[in-house]
This record gives structure tokens, sequence and C-alpha cells, in this order.
């Protein structure tokens, strides 16, 4: 991992369960979907393999390339700096602004990831999961935007929204649901008086 010293005890155990999620085969997908997407200027990993896709994302801008993609031309919603930013806090800075985007773009916060996830290679995978839930929700939306093959991605079950009428609502309030029960066939046959003693009979 990045700027780090080994692990240890249960911190070396969670960071290779950590590792293990992530997906080498998902970022060769992603990998062509981020390039196709955010255009030439994207560039290319310095390596393959996760250290390189965490390279080549760290400073933010290709994520910010990414998203802005997905928005007509003129209502990019993340400005990019030029130069790239190279201090760490500007770069983390960058990063937060894309996430931030990501969410007002439909991502679920349990969807995305943490900034030091990406920045301090701590979570990778959920770093793809983000990137992941971005292009289902590009797909879903079908505005013209999306560049690639619709198929890398699924699209998210859409609200299927019913408006009911005054009268159907009022008409809803006087069934009474099975699961209530019924009485039917109920009798006080053999039921005695509450607090009197039940009758034996010999």
């Amino acid at each position: 991992m990045a700027n780090k010293g080994p692990s240890y005890g249960m911190s070396r155990d969670v960071m290779s369960r950590i590792e293990k999620k992530y997906d080498d085969e998902l970022e060769a997908r992603l990998l062509q979907w981020i390039k196709l997407q955010a255009g030439a200027d994207a560039g290319e990993p310095p390596e393959q393999g996760r250290y390189g896709f965490q390279q080549w994302l760290k400073n933010g801008v290709v994520l910010s390339k990414l998203i802005n993609s997905l928005y007509p031309r003129g209502s990019q919603p993340v400005k990019i700096p030029e130069p790239p930013p190279s201090m760490a806090f500007k770069q983390m800075e960058q990063v937060a602004q894309f996430l931030k985007a990501a969410e007002d773009y439909g991502v679920v916060k349990t969807d995305i990831f943490q900034t030091v996830d990406l920045y301090e290679g701590k979570d990778l995978a959920a770093v793809q999961r983000t990137v992941v839930a971005l292009g289902s929700i590009a797909v879903t939306k079908d505005d013209g935007q999306y560049q690639g093959d619709p198929s890398w991605f699924m699209k998210k079950a859409q609200e299927h929204k019913r408006d009911f009428t005054e009268d159907k609502m009022k008409q809803g309030k006087n069934i009474i649901g099975l699961q209530m029960g019924s009485n039917q066939g109920a009798s006080q046959a053999g039921m005695t008086g509450y607090g009197r003693p039940r009758q034996i009979m010999s």
C-alpha cells in the first residue's frame, strides 16, 4: 500500500480481507469505461494492477473528468485545476469534490468511498464500487451522456410510483385485509362470564 509501512496482527488481517475484495477483472472493465467516458486526456494508469489504478485516480483529476463527462457541456459540476494539483491536501480536496458530485448525481452514500480509501489505498474495492454505481446510474438515466457498452453496468431498479385518486383511497379504508383474520363461524357458545369459574361436568 502507498505511503504505509507493513501492517501487523489484526490490521494486517483486515487489510488482506479488504484486498481480496478488489477485483482485477473489474479493474480492466472500469479502466476501459473511464478512458472512453472521460476522453483521451484521461491518460493511462502508470502500471497494471491495484497500485497503478490507485495512482491514476489518486489526485482526483481523472475522477472529476469522469463525472463531468456525464453532464452536458457547460453544466459540469467539478472545476478541474490546470495544472493538476500536486499538494496532498489539494488532491484530497479534488477527490472530495468528485464524491460530492457523485452523490448529487444519484450514487447512494453506502456506495461512496472515503477519500482515504483511495488516497492512502485503504480500500480500493470501495473505489471500484463507487465507479460501478456511477456507471449503473448513467446507464439507467439513458440521457445520451453515457459512452460505452450499456451491458457493462446493470441498470438500477427504478421507482414505480402509483397515484391513487381520493375516492380509491377512501374505498381502501373500508377493506379488511385477510391478515386481520376473520370472525366467520365464530360464536360465544361454551364461554363463561368473566371472573366465574368454569363448570366441570362429571
